[in-house]
């Protein structure tokens, strides 16, 4: 895949636009059966957080912030050495959106969003940049991915012209919906300001009681915000670790053993 240019260095609407990166790294990882934070299992010799960051480092993001939240101590000693890391604190488990919120203050009103995972280490440089260039005509971009097992994950909904408007989570959906075999990553470009908007505009209204991230999706559909899709046919890209077993799998693959 060849690489785009930077997008710290592109023109959106006429003005250039900062790129800033979340990663969301605060969960417990209770699956993993182990008193190490999620994060910071190790794949391709080093951490899964590692490999995320190291991935902003390649986009030449402005600034990269991560969301820590259970025994967050421990993971900024693990980057004690990287002082360009923006560290926010998630003190309360309230969803992926919650999550997003504590970010807010610290971003730039002109700047483009761009939200990853800690345990979803093996994303591609070039898929990252090619969702950036998405969002040169949308307000928000989704990496997605058409999978025969799409258990557990969010669905996304088209419209009749095929455009996305919505993300249901697999818990809120119909009968209908947990039939669609295109699923969402969780990983989202977006506007700043288009950002903090719809995160005002979140509600725990949902199975899990939560504040969904993917909501905004909606959201931008309302308001009549273009809405972009990337569409990636490679799942370890976006394969994200809840257990040992997965981790295990992760390395094995190409990709993983390529780290």
């Amino acid at each position: 895949m060849a690489l785009l240019p930077f997008f710290s260095t592109v023109n959106l609407t006429g003005a250039t636009m900062e790129l800033e990166v979340i990663v969301l790294a605060a969960g417990k990882g209770t699956r993993m059966y182990s008193d190490i934070p999620k994060v910071l299992h190790r794949i391709g010799g080093k951490s899964m957080l590692a490999h995320v960051v190291d991935a902003a480092a390649k986009l030449k993001a402005t600034k990269t912030h991560l969301v820590t939240g259970y025994q967050g101590d421990l993971v900024r000693q693990s980057f004690a050495a990287d002082s360009t890391l923006n560290w926010v604190e998630q003190a309360e488990q309230l969803g992926t959106g919650h999550a997003v919120m504590q970010v807010l203050p610290h971003l730039q009103k002109n700047s483009t969003v761009l939200i990853l995972y800690g345990d979803v280490p093996l994303l591609k440089t070039g898929t990252l940049l090619l969702l950036l260039e998405k969002t040169r005509n949308a307000a928000v971009a989704v990496l997605t991915l058409i999978t025969e097992t799409p258990h557990g994950q969010g669905r996304i909904v088209r419209d009749a012209n095929g455009s996305a408007t919505a993300i249901v989570e697999e818990k809120d959906a119909d009968a209908e919906q947990q039939k669609i075999s295109e699923i969402n990553s969780g990983i989202i470009a977006v506007s700043a300001a288009h950002l903090s908007r719809w995160l005002a505009r979140l509600t725990t209204g949902n199975a899990q009681g939560e504040y969904y991230l993917t909501d905004i999706i909606a959201l931008a559909h309302s308001d009549g915000e273009a809405i972009e899709t990337l569409v990636i046919e490679d799942s370890f890209q976006v394969q994200g670790v809840n257990n040992r077993l997965q981790l295990a799998e992760l390395e094995r693959t190409p990709a993983g053993r390529s780290r």
